[in-house]
């Protein structure tokens, strides 16, 4: 395969140039995703539901049908456009600000029912888009701006962790939790997405990728050095592997 068919720019994807703060992993996951709808075929059927966050206009991104949701509400809404067109191939990209905490109801009881949609959860630990403020994921003793000092067990509370709590519920058929700071990484997160989707087309059940990421604007920190934070301090609160699959070798 030639360099520049092996490298061209998905299908998938708009001519739209990504409008992510520098460092940040948002534009690595949507090339990934782009690739995955290309390699199943499914761009025609494919209908996305954008957050609200740092990836509310991703849907201008993608070269595929889609909307966004009120804040937190996008598995609601993915639930509807797939139960109204079942044949459709119906994806929700979410950050931890909109899925863990104003939509926790909606991300736990989808996954709960076995909804046949794919979920693509971003956890980069902090409000991006509105200012760097404390979301659920945020370590103890990170420093944010509406927790100055750190977050605190005893007041703040701990760190959700998405993927543990998913992993009880029976209607998942795939859950994994990754990264892609490394070439092996974005090779790894790249499966665990096609297996997701697989979840959705071979009507297994509910799938998620939860994609540990970096926010270099709002750490304070610079790509490199996020990177280097993520993989110290991210990995070991929030462990990466496939936490559910029942998915096997399913193409």
């Amino acid at each position: 395969m030639a360099y520049t068919e092996r490298f061209k720019t998905p299908t998938a994807l708009s001519e739209k140039e990504f409008t992510y703060c520098p460092g940040c992993h948002h534009g690595i996951v949507h090339r990934l995703i782009a690739e995955v709808i290309d390699e199943l075929n499914i761009q025609g059927e494919t209908l996305m539901v954008a957050p609200v966050g740092c990836a509310v206009f991703s849907y201008e991104f993608f070269d595929v049908d889609g909307t966004v949701a009120a804040h937190g509400r996008a598995p609601a809404v993915a639930t509807g456009m797939k139960r109204a067109n079942p044949d459709s191939i119906v994806f929700t990209y979410q950050g931890d600000g909109d899925l863990a905490a104003i939509g926790t109801t909606e991300i736990i009881h989808a996954a709960n029912r076995g909804e046949r949609i794919t979920t693509i959860f971003i956890n980069n630990a902090i409000y991006g888009m509105t200012g760097g403020q404390m979301a659920p994921t945020s370590l103890l003793g990170m420093k944010t701006t509406t927790t100055p000092y750190g977050r605190r067990e005893n007041v703040e509370g701990y760190p959700i962790h998405v993927s543990e709590v998913l992993k009880e519920l029976n209607g998942v058929a795939f859950l994994a939790r990754t990264k892609v700071t490394t070439p092996q990484d974005v090779i790894k997160t790249k499966k665990y997405l096609k297996k997701a989707f697989l979840a959705q087309i071979n009507n297994i059940g509910f799938g998620l990728v939860e994609v540990l990421s970096t926010c270099p604007t709002n750490w304070g920190l610079t790509p490199i050095e996020s990177m280097e934070w993520l993989e110290k301090n991210m990995v070991k609160e929030f462990p990466l592997g496939v936490y559910v699959d029942k998915i096997g070798d399913a193409r």
